[in-house]
């Protein structure tokens, strides 16, 4: 997932991240918890992947990003999300207690201290509870906007995503995880310019 060491500096919003944890993944698991199996194949804003397959990508990290929160290293399932089906029967409650438990550690203040290990690399424990935050509103915006749901977060996790989203958007792209910002006007709500600055279209609707 990452392939070089980078320098962060954390925000003042980095060093409360994880009062936000929680609320952020509880609405995401919200939206989770309402995907009917007949969604399944519906493509999502996040283009490469439809409703099956970012389901298969969340499952694929999240023993990966909970693990990061307590500076354990643990490999994916697999080299890579194409070579392995997570989401065989229904696994969308698999995926909301995964959602909760990464929340869960990366509640724990220490998770955001020094240096931790994701995917073989190390990289700022700050950073890697940020890019969870995004993670968590952006794919739950992107599943929600997929199945005919509205995601609500409150507006300090929105903040918060938004200006770490500012913060790493550059390097998320260089690592192919963000697709290219699209423009979005800075009077918009600030859901809005979070999901421009990481490639989505605010006003995308199912083809």
């Amino acid at each position: 997932m990452f392939k070089t060491t980078i320098s962060y500096r954390p925000t003042l919003s980095s060093m409360h991240g994880q009062h936000l944890m929680t609320r952020a993944a509880t609405s995401t698991a919200k939206v989770v918890g309402a995907i009917e199996p007949s969604q399944l194949t519906a493509p999502t804003p996040c283009a490469e992947y439809d409703v099956r397959s970012l389901i298969n990508h969340l499952l694929f990290w999240g023993p990966s990003l909970e693990a990061a929160a307590r500076k354990e290293a643990r490999m994916p399932p697999a080299a890579a999300e194409s070579d392995i089906d997570l989401t065989t029967g229904d696994r969308t409650p698999d995926l909301a207690n995964q959602l909760l438990r990464t929340a869960d550690a990366w509640s724990d203040p220490t998770a955001w201290d020094g240096v931790t290990s994701l995917g073989g690399q190390d990289s700022p424990a700050p950073l890697i509870g940020g890019m969870v935050l995004v993670e968590f509103v952006v794919h739950g915006w992107d599943l929600a906007r997929a199945t005919g749901r509205q995601a609500t977060y409150d507006d300090d996790v929105l903040d918060y995503v938004h200006n770490e989203a500012l913060g790493h958007a550059a390097f998320g792209r260089e690592m192919g995880l963000y697709g290219p910002e699209i423009p979005v006007s800075p009077d918009a709500p600030v859901l809005n310019r979070t999901l421009g600055l990481t490639g989505r279209d605010p006003n995308w609707t199912q083809p």
